[in-house]
């Protein structure tokens, strides 16, 4: 895969990844990387979710309320974030 590809397929990941950020926002009060995990493709970087994340976060969808321990085996019990939805007053 060259470079410009890999870049692409980043580009692609990552913002179906904040837009299904955004709908888990609106459908569960608390939503956390395992939560994106489970309704997305694998990312083919380790780094990819928590740049949707942070790209979430500047378009002003989400904010962190809390931290938590990561129920994902491939993640070997590691920290994560607890996200909820910024209200429309909030942005």
């Amino acid at each position: 895969m060259t470079q410009a590809m890999a870049l692409d397929d980043s580009d692609f990941w990552i913002e179906d990844a904040v837009a299904t950020i955004h709908s888990l926002s609106y459908a569960q009060e608390f939503l956390t990387a395992d939560d994106l995990r489970r309704e997305m493709r694998p990312p083919a970087h380790q780094n990819w979710p928590g740049l949707a994340f942070g790209k979430a976060k500047r378009q002003g969808l989400i904010e962190s309320v809390n931290t938590a321990t990561s129920k994902a085996r491939s993640r070997n019990c590691g920290s994560l974030k607890v996200w909820t939805r910024k209200t429309e007053g909030e942005k």
